[in-house]
């Protein structure tokens, strides 16, 4: 018989890349991540790992393996909404991850419609990058992640989405930039400006490549943060121009077509139907709602 938490050991580990990663993850020690794994080895009778130095592989037994598990994990999701339903469901706490602008957009007013209409629910909410919520979800420190995309991608197969709203990205032009004060901006005519954006591996600073390039230019980044407030304070100060979510802060919008951020609720699979995740979801969508 297979034992599951140690099932759980091998998607943290296919998830994170590394012993030590998944160790974090889940809250224990890397001798112990290895342990459960050389243990489920022996279990299933087949090598699982490919170790290559510190860092380790999935085989194809493994891989399949991880498959089988998530399948497992989102049955446990499942019966624990199960469970949850033959209660109230009106009571309870939910976890949620977010990123700052979705929190004043839809977080915070889904919040204050819960206080009144479900005073029992309560609402813990964690400020997290978009692009940082995910991992956080799927190793269960959090219940609900609101996150974003901003190019189709295949869905995870975890994961269940709720959209929740679309938004274009504006220009933030500094005080007295000859483009200023104008109806809309072509992203063609800042290819000579210092450029504020977010720094490598933020999805945003993808975005404002991709945007740039696409107009014909490589964009001259010159100073970087993940605060949106941040940035609007060096764009006020002269330091460069920006392109940001129109949510995160407000500009001139592009000319043409604009590139968009898509926001949606994820939470694990077979969790959606538990009645405090349902209630919240809605919640959520209704205050999304223009």
């Amino acid at each position: 018989m297979i034992d599951p938490r140690r099932l759980r050991v091998l998607s943290a580990l296919a998830d994170h890349g590394t012993v030590t990663a998944a160790a974090q993850a889940l809250h224990l020690t890397p001798s112990a991540v290895s342990q459960q794994l050389a243990a489920l080895e022996s279990e299933v009778g087949q090598e699982l790992l490919r170790r290559r130095g510190r860092r380790v592989s999935l085989t194809s037994a493994g891989e399949l393996l991880v498959h089988h598990a998530n399948a497992v994990a989102a049955e446990l999701e499942r019966a624990q909404a199960t469970l949850a339903g033959l209660a109230s469901g009106t009571a309870g706490r939910v976890e949620v991850g977010s990123f700052a602008s979705a929190i004043t957009q839809v977080v915070a007013p889904a919040i204050a419609v819960l206080r009144s209409s479900a005073p029992g629910v309560i609402v813990r909410v964690r400020d997290v990058e978009g692009h940082a919520s995910v991992p956080l979800l799927l190793d269960g420190e959090i219940d609900l992640a609101i996150t974003e995309e901003y190019r189709p991608r295949r869905d995870d197969g975890r994961l269940t989405r709720f959209p929740l709203y679309t938004e274009p990205f504006d220009v933030v032009l500094p005080p007295g930039h000859p483009l200023a004060g104008g109806t809309s901006v072509d992203l063609s005519a800042l290819a000579g400006d210092d450029w504020v954006s977010t720094p490598p591996g933020n999805p945003v600073r993808d975005v404002v490549e991709l945007a740039c390039g696409e107009a014909g230019f490589a964009p001259g980044i010159t100073h970087t943060s993940n605060d949106f407030r941040a940035i609007g304070a060096l764009v006020d100060a002269g330091a460069g121009v920006a392109l940001v979510p129109r949510h995160a802060l407000r500009g001139t919008p592009v000319r043409g077509t604009a590139p968009l951020r898509r926001v949606f609720a994820a939470v694990r699979k077979g969790s959606e139907d538990h009645p405090l995740t349902r209630l919240l979801c809605e919640t959520l969508t209704t205050a999304a709602q223009p």
